[in-house]
Formats: structure tokens, sequence, C-alpha cells
């Protein structure tokens, strides 16, 4: 037991990450247990860490993939911990914890242990294995997303920008813009953004280097992750990779499924798992047009990267629109859900329509539409229902 107080104390004391990420403040760490769901490499891991540090000796760290836990228990760290003095538990990766039945264990804990507290991370993926529906009454879930333009510009060492409701960013663009562009050349910035700034460790990475880790996440979901949350077989890990190759030729774009399956050579049932693993694993984004009810089953209307990092880590060509899109897409979907619209390029909580483009970009496609904006790249401020597109950074 001794070795996980040792390397916990020991990544406690190596940990350098002054700048705490969007839901560091969001988070009710009063909360007796917590999971922090994501992508890989937004940064949950280190969250993890700050909050431990903070803790002292009466918190714990631990990877639940470390090899201790071939022979232990998460059971036995607690009433270990627990019995010692301690308080808190940070339990990391519990997608990758050798006993399946992480879920009892934790509901074990919080019943037996009233005076502990657990916080533990998990894949983006999990809730497909229904493990969550367990623990559903006493966990509390947070979703962790990548770095916002907001939060990219503050751990740039800029001003500590604050975020902005959507209601306050659709009916005060200008005052807003104007507020921020004054402080910085935002619009140049915002292009470094979209090349290399969704994940934290752009501040370690030169442009080669952030592209080769985005290709290793894409990777490790793919080789580990799924495989972790949902049984599939060897050849499927292949024929996931080889519909990335297909699609990074092409998207965004309305999938021909018939194509689709001859390229890939799978099913169309199994094709349509494939799209819910990869949008579930924040690689790719599917949308569906606003009529159709949710189902496994369902066609997506249109298909995009999950985030301009990934596109551009992935995609054969970067196409301007193609990034936007991905972005704009990133940023609105922690506003509410998204559909692809029959007008316009994304529809959001069916009823905000965005058409997205550059600067020159006109009204012409959503005339006449209610609650339609134009979102428009390489402008510092807009005017009316044009919203500059780097704005939309600041909704987290």
């Amino acid at each position: 037991m001794e070795l996980i107080y040792e390397i916990s104390q020991r990544l406690i004391d190596d940990l350098d990450a002054p700048i705490k990420r969007y839901l560091y403040d969001v988070i009710a760490w009063s909360d007796r247990l917590i999971m922090i769901k994501g992508a890989r490499g937004v940064g949950k891991t280190t969250m993890l860490k700050q909050k431990c540090k903070e803790q002292g000796d009466k918190g714990v760290y631990a990877s639940l993939d470390h090899l201790f836990f071939n022979e232990h228990s998460i059971m036995d760290l607690a009433d270990y911990h627990y019995k010692h003095g301690g308080t808190h538990l940070y339990l990391d990766e519990v997608h990758l914890y050798p006993n399946a039945n992480w879920e009892r264990e934790l509901k074990n804990i919080y019943d037996s242990y009233p005076g502990l507290y657990v916080v533990f991370t998990g894949s983006s993926l999990i809730h497909l294995n229904s493990k969550i529906a367990d623990l559903s009454r006493r966990v509390a879930v947070y979703d962790m997303r990548g770095l916002s333009f907001r939060e990219y510009l503050n751990f740039r060492g800029n001003e500590h920008f604050e975020p902005y409701s959507l209601s306050e960013i659709l009916n005060n663009h200008r005052t807003l813009a104007s507020k921020i562009s004054g402080h910085l050349r935002v619009v140049g910035e915002f292009e470094k953004y979209l090349k290399m700034g969704y994940y934290p460790f752009f501040m370690e990475s030169s442009e080669i280097t952030y592209s080769q880790r985005v290709e290793r996440i894409v990777r490790t979901v793919i080789d580990i992750d799924i495989p972790a949350v949902t049984s599939i077989e060897y050849e499927t890990q292949l024929k996931l990779k080889k519909l990335l190759v297909v699609l990074a030729e092409q998207v965004p774009f309305v999938p021909n499924i018939t194509k689709l399956t001859r390229d890939v050579e799978v099913t169309r049932n199994q094709l349509m798992k494939f799209f819910t693993l990869l949008n579930e694993g924040a690689i790719l984004r599917t949308l569906m047009d606003d009529t159709t009810q949710p189902k496994r089953a369902a066609k997506p209307e249109k298909i995009l990267f999950d985030n301009p990092s990934v596109m551009q880590a992935l995609a054969i060509m970067h196409k301007t629109g193609t990034v936007r899109e991905s972005f704009v897409a990133s940023m609105l979907s922690v506003a509410g859900e998204i559909h692809a619209p029959e007008v316009g390029d994304f529809l959001l909580n069916r009823k905000y329509l965005f058409e997205v483009g550059g600067r020159n970009k006109g009204f012409s496609q959503i005339a006449d539409r209610p609650d339609s904006y134009v979102v428009a790249d390489n402008i510092e401020t807009g005017f009316g229902n044009k919203i500059p597109m780097w704005l939309l950074g600041f909704l987290y």
C-alpha cells in the first residue's frame, strides 16, 4: 500500500500547473462522490492532482491502470486510507480498472465510509456501458471539454478573461468584442488557437509535436478506451481507423452510407455503431437533423471532427470552412443540443440558427429566419446579428 502513497506524493510534488480549468470552479467539491468524464488530453488528470494537492496528507491520488490494482482493489485502498486518517480519494481512469465491477466498489465505499470523499475520472465513453446507472443516486457527474478560446488566452498569460452566456453573446456581442479586442490582437491569437489550442499540452509542444500528440490520443481512444468500455475485436479497431482515413478526405459532409459501408467493409449497423463510438470518444461529432429521434441506427445528417485540433491532425486537406465549422460546433455544444438544419449550418436547441463563414459572409442563406445569426471569421467585432466567430470561444 505504501507504494501508492509514494507515487502519489511524488506526482503531487512534481505538479507544476498554477492555472486551473473552467470546471474547477463549477464542481461542487463538497459532494461525497464525483465523476469527471471527458476526452483524453483535456486535463482531467491534472485537475485531480491539483485538488489532491489542496488536501495535503488527507488526500491520495491513484491511477487505476497501475499494476498495483491487479492485486488490490479500490475498496482496499479506501479502507486503508480511511483507517489512517485520510478523507479524500482521487482515482484516475476508472474505465481502465482491472475489475469490471468498479461501480459496485464505489457504491460500497460511499455507503460504508461516510467521512470519505471520492473523486474519479473516466472516459467520455463510459455511459455506453451503463456503468453510471448503478451510481446515479449517489454520484455527481461533470463533463470536461478541451480548452475554449477564452481559457487558451488565459493559459497564454493574457488577462483573466471571464466567460459569457449564450444570451450575453447573442444580445451584446458588439460591446463584449470591443472590450476584449481592446486588450489584444484577437484575430491573430484566434488563428493560433485553431492550429493548436484545444488541448492544454499546447504549452509544452511545438506545432509538430502537438499534432503528433493529438494523433496518439486518437489511437489510444481506439486501441485502449473503446475496448475498455465496450467489447470489440481487433479487426473492429482496424476498421475504425480505416473509417477515419476515409472521413479525413471528406468531412464535413452528408454521409453516403452505402459508399461508406463498401469502403470500410462493414454493415450498415456496424457503421452506425462506429459513428456512435467515435462521437462519444470525442474524435468525431455527428449531427442529426432536428426531426430525427435519438436511436443507434439513425444516420447522421452531417459529420465533423470533434474539435479543430483533431481535424488539423487527421485531415489530409485543412479546409478553412471545415476548421471553422468544427470550432463553432465544439463551442456551441456547451450551450445545448446541436442539429443539422435544412438551411444554415447549425441549429442550437431547436431555436437558434447559425450560418458560418468568412468576414464577407452574408445573410442570404438564412434571410427572414427568426433567431438566425451569421458567425464570421477574421473580424474583431460584428454588427446586428453578425457575430465574430472567436467570441463563441468565451462560452466557457
